[in-house]
């Protein structure tokens, strides 16, 4: 895991040299603190997947097939997230794109509260 993990720092372009007091450390704070995120990266995913075995599971050879009704609420978000963010004006900046994330949480949070 920790080589994966160097080689992809190095490609990045961060400094692996570990400590030589710790060697379990990085010299590089910013190196360090990736390493970390790695491992919490890591240990989640293998979380995630002890908890839901069959949706990471291969289905015999094939490429698992997304159910219909999973396929349309994924569209029915992106088609949502698109308009709200077309209709944003290029002199918008920063503060246009929270202000289509907030309506667009505003909007799940009053869906959320219909279905309740």
């Amino acid at each position: 895991m920790r080589q994966a993990f160097e080689a992809w720092a190095q490609r990045d372009g961060h400094i692996v040299r570990r400590r030589e007091d710790k060697p379990d450390e990085y010299l590089v704070f910013e190196t360090q603190r990736r390493w970390l995120i790695w491992q919490a990266a890591l240990a989640h995913g293998q979380k995630a997947a002890a908890d839901a075995p069959q949706k990471f599971a291969p289905a015999e050879g094939q490429p698992q097939k997304m159910l219909a009704d999973e396929a349309a609420v994924r569209n029915r978000v992106l088609n949502e997230v698109l308009d709200a963010f077309s209709e944003l004006d290029d002199n918008a900046g920063v503060e246009g794109i929270v202000k289509v994330i907030q309506n667009l949480k505003k909007k799940s949070r009053a869906q959320a509260e219909e279905k309740i």
